[in-house]
């Protein structure tokens, strides 16, 4: 009989593309993997995935497959959801994706909070690209994704939290650097550095630069925020940074600058999402006011979404 597991392992694969991070996205080896999902085509009588030399690749009734088998997990969450609601309300796990950009520079100033008011509740916190959590979110991998917007599936539901300003930083002997305010017209023609895709703040720098007339720096896109400040304080280009990351790694620095750029409407917005159907979306609701009042006792550079 077809298991749960071998169809976590299909999801997974379906999304990786790669035996290899599937294997570590589901904390097992890769022949592990590897045997199940073989087993998997056993059962159906069927073959699931083509693979070859350098990639993998779904066939057209493993890609079906896969789908419908993200639809049966999220139902089997919500199952046991409805279970565990039942004995502990809002005690319990509840599973939290973030982006690399968010998550370390928000939740130290919103766990404190949420755990006085649920002293009971535990959070794991895992973080990923914004792309991948929504899709570990609708298959039951995640209860509640706190990223950037927009969210795109339809069965998703979805909490608007705030605006954070992206900043613009330089290195200190940048000729942008000693001006008083940086213009828009200023950024046309300047090199700007990015994250790689997959991340959404790549593909927003990516339409800032069309919009300012800047060059986007495909050859050094970056791996991390603090790659992206590291390369543009050595003057590879300017870099366009998420405000909380600005204040938690940036502020007092003197190895980069901070531009005083007249740009309104230059921000990115957060959401808080979760599965429509989760039995534990008045829980994640008063989640989303809490870190919305968090916001505005702690952090001034964002503006809260009511």
């Amino acid at each position: 009989m077809t298991t749960l597991r071998q169809l976590r392992y299909l999801v997974a694969l379906s999304e990786e593309l790669h035996f290899r991070r599937a294997a570590e996205r589901m904390y097992v080896t890769q022949p592990t993997l590897s045997a199940q999902i073989q087993e998997l085509e056993k059962k159906l009588d069927a073959p699931l995935v083509e693979r070859g030399s350098s990639r993998v690749m779904l066939t057209p009734l493993g890609r079906e497959i896969a789908e419908r088998a993200r639809r049966v997990l999220s139902d089997v969450q919500d199952i046991v959801d409805l279970a565990a609601s039942s004995h502990h309300g809002f005690d319990g796990t509840i599973r939290l994706g973030v982006p690399p950009t968010l998550g370390p520079y928000l939740l130290p100033h919103m766990i404190p909070d949420l755990h006085a008011k649920y002293p009971s509740l535990r959070l794991y916190v895992s973080e990923g690209k914004p792309s991948e959590l929504q899709s570990q979110l609708q298959s039951g991998g995640f209860d509640l994704v706190i990223s950037p917007l927009p969210i795109v599936q339809a069965d998703l539901e979805m909490d608007r939290l705030f605006r954070e300003p992206l900043r613009v930083v330089a290195a200190p002997d940048h000729p942008l650097a000693s001006k008083d305010t940086v213009l828009r017209s200023d950024l046309s023609g300047q090199n700007v550095l990015a994250l790689e895709r997959g991340h959404h703040l790549h593909d927003q720098v990516s339409r800032l630069c069309e919009d300012f007339g800047a060059t986007l720096l495909r050859d050094y896109e970056g791996t991390s925020l603090d790659t992206l400040r590291l390369m543009a304080g050595m003057g590879v280009g300017l870099a366009f940074l998420p405000a909380l990351y600005v204040r938690s790694e940036i502020s007092g620095r003197s190895e980069i600058a901070v531009l005083n750029l007249n740009a309104p409407n230059l921000f990115r917005q957060i959401g808080l999402t979760w599965r429509k159907r989760s039995v534990h979306a008045p829980m994640f609701k008063e989640i989303a006011e809490l870190v919305r009042l968090t916001a505005d006792e702690k952090l001034p550079e964002i503006t809260v979404i009511r």
